[in-house]
């Protein structure tokens, strides 16, 4: 796995890259909604930016002709 891949992001870069807010983040973590995973480090959360890209590669859409 290359080096940049295993970067740790807080919280607040992971929101902003995707748009949502750090409160959003932490339910998701709670209720397990998205399978976004995560480390704890005693009380702090970062995301692997590696698991991040996955992330937003598992939820990419194709557009289909019938969506125009």
């Amino acid at each position: 796995m290359p080096k940049q891949a295993n970067t740790l992001l807080k919280p607040e870069q992971v929101a902003e890259r995707l748009g949502v807010s750090t409160t959003t983040l932490a339910t998701w973590r709670c209720t397990k909604r998205y399978p976004l995973a995560y480390v704890k480090v005693g009380r702090l959360v970062r995301y692997r930016a590696g698991d991040v890209e996955a992330f937003e590669i598992a939820r990419l859409q194709e557009v289909v002709a019938n969506d125009w």
